[in-house]
């Protein structure tokens, strides 16, 4: 299973993340295009190790939020939202071409993701943006029950997706992301590293509810915000090589 990973989100003096000691062990990096972390030199930093280690990278827009780091829900029009994915996209894209490196996804961050996965007129509005920038770019959205149903929407766009697991979270019954603000939403090592086990042996999770929950994944998210977290994703990566 490939390992994504959320890098690129410094800006100015504030740095976040060990993005150089993470990008040595994951597949596809989803740099963050200046609406809620990055700047112009972060992106170029973050684009040139993505070569040196041969990642494969994706660009990683939001709501323009730095302030709350993309996590609020914005009330966005149709029109708002997909300019607003073409100026990050092309942000990045053209940055990548000084490189000679080509972004292959897109991955939206925080309360659009989730928009997207709870609002369907949101997700048409990143599939049309995508769809009038490059429809060769793939979207990467959560693996889980509305998948099939995406899916379509996604193919009458001429869209691909990447389905995405997470490693250190918790799954509701109905397949969604745990909400961050309630109890045993984020995953102990310990937990996180028996529900990749359980991902990667049987294809499915243990949700908060006690239910055992079929997650068919391309991919799993993983972080690097700390060192823990890159060792984390050492063990993970010995995990899912087996």
């Amino acid at each position: 299973m490939l390992l994504n990973c959320d890098l690129g989100e410094s800006f100015g003096s504030w740095t976040m993340g060990e993005d150089e000691l993470a990008m040595a062990h994951i597949d596809l990096a989803n740099i963050a295009c200046g609406f809620h972390g990055g700047d112009p030199l972060v992106m170029q930093r973050t684009l040139a190790l993505a070569k040196q280690y041969g990642v494969r990278i994706g660009a990683h827009p939001s709501y323009p939020d730095r302030q709350g780091f993309g996590r609020r829900s914005m009330a966005l029009s149709p029109t708002e939202l997909i300019a607003d994915l073409h100026y990050q996209i092309a942000a990045l894209t053209g940055m990548a071409k000084v490189q000679g490196l080509q972004v292959e996804y897109v991955k939206p961050h925080g309360a659009l993701y989730n928009d997207m996965m709870a609002n369907e007129s949101v997700f048409v509005s990143v599939l049309q943006a995508i769809t009038q920038y490059d429809s060769s770019l793939k979207l990467m959205i959560l693996a889980g029950n509305n998948t099939e149903n995406y899916s379509e929407l996604a193919a009458k766009q001429g869209i691909s997706l990447l389905l995405e697991a997470f490693a250190d979270r918790r799954y509701t019954d109905v397949g969604t992301l745990t909400p961050r603000n309630q109890a045993g939403s984020v995953l102990t090592k310990a937990e996180m590293l028996e529900q990749v086990q359980q991902l990667v042996s049987e294809g499915t999770v243990q949700t908060q509810g006690g239910q055992t929950l079929p997650l068919k994944a391309d991919t799993l998210c993983v972080h690097g915000d700390n060192l823990e977290a890159v060792n984390a994703i050492i063990e993970i990566r010995a995990l899912c090589a087996r």
